[in-house]
């Protein structure tokens, strides 16, 4: 860990021992699971502070764990959802570290073990809507990406946030195989950033995150489109400019900076005013910002259309 200008100091004797990875209740023991079953639903306001708070209207299931598990949208290990969890099988995710810097006071490199150790895991069931028109709905654990912002300090100039995915193309054949601009790249505004429902996802269904959902960390924005939630994150710059972002830079007539769930803003290619949930028979229509409209502030005064 870079020690240069530590604001807090990670002390050395709570930091999980990397065997606690293997069960799934070594993990929830490790981490200090925080319970609060924090489904954000338009229809719900703020974030429940209770775990008798009801996770969801009837209408939004959880989608069931194989499901889940087995359809994954992730080009680094290839462009079919239902091979991905194969090619993964062999991804290592230990050691892992996760860089912080740009325009802060304190930069700092933090391993799993750290993050895992000094931040509160929560649980949060999310919508996650793909640009794909497919959606599900998804119990993360992790903690609010404002908390390591926080303790790196942005710097006044700071506006943004770019990420980062780890590139190994010895371990992700599709970053052999597939004529990208490797590695993946993703951005967000500071304040979209510093959002309380922008998380640093660490698990799933109360496990360790799976190689094939974006393991060992990854970033959870849920009202946008999935692409925007960069997986197997290795950096976390904060700059002044709007930062390039894998998708934008490959298709910009496609896919926005923003990637806002807009109904009202269709794919060149599709219509996104309906969506279709992974486990029903159907679809449904697609709600503005995926339904969390306590982010509707953030984009006062923007036309969507444009900042699609």
């Amino acid at each position: 860990m870079n020690t240069e200008n530590p604001p807090q100091p990670i002390k050395q004797e709570p930091i999980t021992p990397k065997q606690l990875y293997l069960t799934r209740r070594k993990f929830l023991e490790s981490v200090g699971i925080f319970s609060v079953s924090a489904f954000l639903a338009a229809c719900m306001g703020n974030p429940p502070s209770s775990p008798s708070t009801p996770l969801a209207p009837a209408d939004d299931m959880e989608t069931r764990k194989d499901l889940a598990l087995s359809y994954n949208n992730y080009y680094e290990f290839g462009t079919s959802k239902s091979s991905v969890a194969e090619r993964a099988e062999s991804f290592q995710m230990q050691p892992w570290q996760v860089e912080v810097g740009g325009l802060v006071k304190h930069p700092q490199t933090f391993s799993m073990e750290e993050l895992l150790a000094n931040f509160v895991q929560e649980e949060r069931i999310y919508r996650m809507r793909c640009v794909e028109a497919w959606s599900m709905v998804l119990p993360w654990m992790g903690f609010p990406l404002a908390k390591l912002l926080e303790m790196a300090q942005p710097l006044p100039e700071a506006k943004f946030v770019a990420f980062q995915s780890v590139y190994r193309p010895e371990e992700m054949p599709g970053q052999v195989g597939l004529d990208f601009p490797w590695p993946y790249l993703e951005g967000l505004r500071l304040d979209e950033a510093q959002h309380p429902l922008t998380l640093l996802a660490t698990g799933l269904y109360k496990e360790p995150l799976t190689p094939q959902n974006g393991g060992p960390i990854r970033l959870v924005v849920p009202w946008k489109y999935g692409f925007k939630s960069a997986k197997a994150l290795v950096k976390i710059t904060l700059q002044a400019d709007q930062p390039v972002t894998f998708w934008n830079a490959i298709a910009p007539q496609e896919y926005g900076f923003y990637a806002n769930v807009n109904p009202a803003v269709d794919h060149p290619r599709w219509s996104q005013s309906e969506e279709r949930r992974i486990g029903e028979i159907g679809s449904r229509a697609t709600l503005l910002f995926n339904g969390y409209d306590e982010v509707t502030p953030l984009y006062e005064g923007m036309d969507l259309k444009v900042n699609f």
